[in-house]
C-alpha cells in the first residue's frame, strides 16, 4: 500500500471512531425507555439496605468504576434535598446475579425506584441533572407508562 491509500484509511477509522464516541456520550446519563415493570426487592441488595418512604435513587457500582464516586456524591445529594428520598448503592463486582437480572452492561446505572420498590426510570451512565429530576417525578406520581424497566 502506499503512503496515500494508508492515510485515507486511517482518516476513515477515525472519523468513524468519533461518530461512535459522540453517538455513546450523547446517549449517557439520560432516561431509558425500558419494556416491563420491575419490582426491586430491598433484601435481595444486601443486609441493611432499604427504600426510601417516596422514591429511592439504586446506584449500581463496581470496584473499578470511573464515574461511580461522582454519583454517588451527586445522588447523595440529591437524596438530602429531597425529603423522602433515599440513596442505595449496591456494589455488584462480586454479584454477577444482579447484573444478568437487571440486565446491567456498565456501571454506574441508576433505577429510581418508586414507594413499593417499582422501577419509575432507569439512567445509564452518568446521571444528568434532568434526567434525575424527570425520574423523580416519574416515581412520585407513578407515572410508569413511559419509563419502566
Amino acid at each position: 500500500m502506499d503512503a496515500l491509500t494508508i492515510a485515507l484509511v486511517l482518516g476513515g477509522l477515525i472519523a468513524v471512531s468519533t461518530v461512535a464516541g459522540v453517538v455513546l456520550r450523547s446517549r449517557e446519563g439520560r432516561l431509558k425507555k425500558v419494556t416491563s415493570l420491575t419490582l426491586v426487592d430491598a433484601a435481595e441488595l444486601g443486609s441493611g439496605v432499604h427504600f426510601g418512604p417516596t422514591a429511592t435513587l439504586l446506584q449500581f457500582s463496581t470496584e473499578f468504576c470511573t464515574k461511580c464516586p461522582g454519583t454517588r456524591a451527586y445522588l447523595g445529594s440529591v437524596a438530602a434535598h429531597h425529603p423522602g428520598v433515599d440513596h442505595v448503592e449496591v456494589d455488584i463486582t462480586n454479584r454477577q446475579d444482579l447484573a444478568n437480572k437487571y440486565k446491567i452492561m456498565q456501571t454506574p446505572p441508576t433505577f429510581v425506584l418508586d414507594d413499593t420498590g417499582a422501577v419509575a426510570a432507569r439512567i445509564g451512565g452518568a446521571p444528568r441533572p434532568d434526567a434525575v429530576t424527570a425520574a423523580l417525578a416519574i416515581a412520585q406520581t407513578k407515572d410508569h407508562d413511559h419509563y419502566v424497566i
